[in-house]
């Protein structure tokens, strides 16, 4: 079972299977027309589980760094270094991703093609399209009404309507609470969480096995429906986020070789190991235990710190995840021509940040979901480019990954007092 998952989670599986449907959908579109099915019953799967996986994982990791006597010292700072982290990743992705501006200047048929995913309905006449235009207009966004969306009101209400946000401010909340709670008190709670954390970890797992399978049906039923044209669009969209994570990683090994103290090279061969096995995994829980190696064993950093600071930067840190959400979705505001205010774009900094948080625990498939939630709050319509961006998430991912893990270690460095040099 452990390599049947390891073959059907390895990124060239994944990519093998994009072009295996969409080749399947061009040459049997009627067949390949109704699988469709396939991909919208694993995506409802999908996002069954983000929510408890996601509450979980952060009250979780709030409650393991009250729990530390120390910890409580360095909670302010962990807070403040995560935002800072988070924001400027934010607004470092939007400066590169406004100034590249992949999706835009795309050529009229592969236009026509994205719009012909969002009007699925082959059945409408181009007569009530035209009588149906004057209705679609894009609504004003006030910093009113994303402040009043993030606040839940009843946290039972938003989590059966799904708003990932509004129960990530609930989890913060919360997480801060139950920390002050007495050990001999909370350890129930905490002992469900980890409980409800390892068993959301798990059904992930098996949600994922036929993962294979599902891409095919999506590739395939989306080639059919589009055709080939909307893969023009990609190419750009992944130069454009690798650049930026390459900028990111830059930064981050530059802020570690102050912290610590020593030269670049030396940082260079202490990352070596995390930043390998972020690329070849695309998870980065897996990298924590060379993580800690690299920062007390060879740049070292205080082992007590260190040991509790990973796991919490791996759980809530995600840049990452951060530069991808904003890419994303500005790369889908300009596939449909739409031009961002000042206001909307500071939302979608702040979007993207508290989406990072949100994405505790997820990877993969999961994590690109996540970029629907920062469309939302944008009027911007996912559906259409969520098909594409799997299809190259398994490039993307590498460099999700190997920022996430990197960055955490700059934050661990930052969080943790310089070494001392004998």
């Amino acid at each position: 079972m452990q390599q049947f998952q390891h073959w059907a989670l390895n990124p060239w599986t994944v990519l093998g299977c994009v072009l295996a449907g969409g080749t399947l959908g061009w040459a049997a579109p009627e067949l390949s027309s109704r699988l469709s099915v396939v991909g919208v019953v694993y995506v409802d799967l999908l996002k069954m589980i983000v929510l408890p996986f996601m509450i979980s994982a952060v009250i979780f990791s709030l409650q393991n760094l009250y729990r530390d006597g120390g910890a409580a010292r360095i909670f302010k700072r962990v807070v403040v270094v995560f935002l800072a982290f988070s924001l400027m990743a934010a607004v470092l992705a939007a400066a590169g991703s406004l100034l590249v501006r992949p999706g835009g200047n795309l050529a009229p048929d592969t236009r026509a093609a994205l719009g012909k995913i969002v009007s699925s309905d082959e059945e409408r006449s181009n007569t009530e399209m035209t009588m149906r235009e004057p209705d679609q207009v894009v609504p004003e966004t006030s910093l009113r009404d994303v402040v009043q969306s993030l606040i839940p009101q009843n946290i039972f209400a938003s989590l059966a309507n799904g708003e990932t946000l509004k129960a990530l401010v609930f989890a913060l909340l919360f997480g801060f609470a139950a920390g002050q709670v007495p050990s001999r008190i909370s350890t129930g709670l905490h002992q469900a969480l980890e409980t409800i954390y390892h068993a959301c970890q798990t059904l992930t797992r098996w949600v994922n096995l036929p993962v294979p399978l599902v891409l095919v049906c999506m590739a395939a039923s989306q080639v059919a429906l589009t055709g080939l044209q909307p893969m023009r669009a990609m190419a750009g969209f992944v130069v454009a986020f690798l650049c930026i994570c390459v900028l990111l990683l830059g930064l981050a090994i530059e802020l570690i070789s102050r912290r610590a103290g020593v030269p670049y090279g030396e940082v260079m061969r202490a990352m070596r190991e995390p930043f390998a096995l972020g690329v070849a995994t695309n998870n980065s829980a897996t990298c924590m235990p060379a993580m800690v190696s690299g920062l007390v064993g060879q740049l070292k950093f205080a082992r007590a710190r260190v040991e509790l600071l990973v796991p919490l930067s791996i759980s809530l840190l995600r840049v990452g995840a951060v530069a991808y959400f904003v890419c994303g979705t500005l790369f889908i505001a300009a596939l449909y021509g739409r031009a961002l205010s000042p206001l909307d774009l500071g939302v979608l900094l702040l979007v993207s940040a508290l989406a990072g948080f949100a994405s505790a625990g997820m990877a993969g498939i999961v994590t690109v979901s996540l970029v629907g939630t920062v469309c939302n709050y944008l009027s911007l319509p996912f559906e259409a480019a969520f098909v594409l961006l799997v299809a190259v998430d398994p490039i993307c991912a590498m460099g999700r990954t190997a920022v996430t893990v990197i960055a955490s270690c700059a934050a661990v460095a930052t969080i943790c007092a310089k070494p001392v040099k004998l």
